[in-house]
Parts: C-alpha cells; structure tokens; sequence
C-alpha cells in the first residue's frame, strides 16, 4: 500500500506562497495597454487650463472631460463624457476604470 505523502501547509507557509505584486514602471505600464487603452478623467476648468495652457477663452467653473492615453498623454479635451467616449471609440481605443 503507498503511503499518503500529501503535506498540508501552515497558514504562515501559505501566505509566503502568495504571489508577490510587481510595481510596474510609468513606461511599463504606458505600454501594458500596446496604445490600445485610454482613460478619461473629470477636470475642472481651471485644472484643464493648467493642462492645456494653450487652451483661450475656457469658461470658468465648468467640468470637462479628458481622454488620456494609459500613458497620461492627453488625446482630447470635451464638455461632454459622451464626446469622450466618441472619440475613444474613434481612435478604437479601449476605456479602463481609473480609481
């Protein structure tokens, strides 16, 4: 008869088994998404104006939205989240959450 060798772990053991999370770098992580993956991110209007210093004649205190590469690159700046989305759909681009 073969003798059982199943070896149950401790609950110490097992947490040193976890996985261990990676911290990515900022270009390893611009390049998880392959160009591919974009967020879009609230603003106020003074925040946009620091953002896009080029920007004239924005209306103060008003929220804006900004389609961001996953690298933070600005792709387009909308007064509506739809129009963000529009354009992330039209550039094929993937939305992720951002917490």
């Amino acid at each position: 008869m073969k003798e059982n060798t199943t070896k149950r772990l401790t609950a110490k053991q097992r947490q040193k088994a976890q996985p261990v999370a990676t911290v990515m770098s900022d270009i390893e992580l611009a390049r998880l998404g392959g160009g591919q993956v974009a967020y879009i991110k609230t603003l106020s209007s003074d925040e946009a104006l620091q953002m896009f210093p080029a920007i004239e004649d924005l209306p103060r205190g008003i929220n804006l939205y900004a389609l961001h590469a996953a690298d933070g690159t600005p792709i387009a700046l909308t007064d509506t989240r739809q129009a963000a989305l529009s354009h992330a759909m039209d550039g094929e681009l993937e939305i992720a959450s951002v917490h």
